[in-house]
């Protein structure tokens, strides 16, 4: 999709000392003895929404749209519900997105860890750690593209929502937990959904771990000031990875676990996507494992319902298990 460009787009920090006069492009520093990289969360969302409509203003949103004809992947309008409540909004014909637990590893604060306080979590690139830690995840490339509508406004674009994602890597562990991963945060980071409800992040292809089939985690909150707070997500869900890609993914090099632990699983044994084989949640992905993937889902959100709970504090009912070894 838009690679080199929508990464120059989106950088948010500046690795350089702050101004004369403790400013940076006229907003007052909130740390002005701190580098602009320590500035923090709040600091860094505002940037990157500046700049977006500093963008949008000189004629860049081509990229936006590009991205939206990679969304192809559009939610069902079948009945069933979810944990947050009724599925869909009258005459909106949308599902909401179901909720799901963020598992025992999600890094938001809900049972230790939290990445979301750290200044630089707001980035497109998630496949290296950031701050002081200098690891990268390595794998077969994905960009990840999530649209967001609203089902309480008829599914209009879901705008000015913050976004976080992780995952696994490619041999089934996590940045923070894992064992020789603890003081590594990479495949974690923070987008804002733009005019069109979409966040894009650049990542590597995730393997699949014992007990669970290959999905990607995110959580929605209402804007920038709620992020470093998990009980003020709105959706908690997981994307689903097509078999037919992940066969392809784990037939390359520094996948050879996947192959085994996907051949015990399938969408409706799943402990979390079994209730309806991830039927709202299974991504539309294109590309080839030589070039890299774009996997793409729209979340239809009803911001009217109450979230049910995520289990953010291990796997409740089941659902979730650690990848092996943890």
């Amino acid at each position: 999709m838009s690679g080199q460009k929508g990464a120059a787009m989106d950088r948010v920090v500046d690795n350089a000392t702050p101004p004369a006069g403790r400013s940076y492009q006229g907003r007052a520093l909130p740390r002005p003895l701190e580098e602009l990289v320590d500035q923090g969360l709040h600091f860094d969302v505002q940037n990157l929404l500046s700049r977006r409509r500093l963008l949008g203003t000189a004629g860049i949103g081509a990229v936006g749209a590009a991205l939206a004809a990679c969304a192809g992947n559009t939610a069902g309008s079948s009945g069933g519900t979810s944990a947050r409540g009724a599925s869909s909004s009258s005459g909106s014909g949308l599902t909401e997105i179901p909720e799901e637990t963020a598992g025992p590893f999600p890094g938001d604060g809900s049972n230790g860890p939290d990445v979301l306080e750290a200044s630089g979590i707001v980035r497109k690139d998630i496949r290296s750690s950031f701050g002081g830690a200098s690891g990268t995840a390595e794998g077969v490339g994905m960009t990840i593209v999530l649209t967001l509508l609203d089902i309480s406004t008829g599914g209009s674009p879901y705008q000015g929502k913050a976004v976080y994602v992780w995952h696994c890597n490619r041999g089934g562990d996590y940045s923070i937990y894992s064992a020789g991963a603890t003081d590594q945060n990479w495949l974690r980071g923070v987008q804002v959904s733009d005019a069109d409800g979409q966040v894009s992040f650049t990542s590597t292809f995730p393997g699949c771990y014992s007990g669970r089939w290959p999905h990607i985690h995110f959580e929605v909150y209402p804007g920038v000031d709620s992020i470093s707070d998990s009980t003020k997500a709105i959706a908690t869900s997981q994307v689903a990875l097509p078999k037919n890609v992940c066969d392809a993914v784990y037939a390359t090099t520094g996948y050879e676990k996947s192959v085994t632990n996907l051949s015990r699983l399938t969408l409706t044994s799943d402990n979390v996507f079994g209730d309806d084989g991830g039927v709202h949640q299974l991504a539309t992905v294109t590309g080839s494992a030589e070039a890299g993937f774009t996997v793409a889902l729209t979340v239809p959100i009803d911001p009217t319902t109450a979230p049910g709970p995520s289990g953010g504090g291990g796997p409740p009912g089941g659902r979730g298990p650690a990848p092996a070894g943890q």
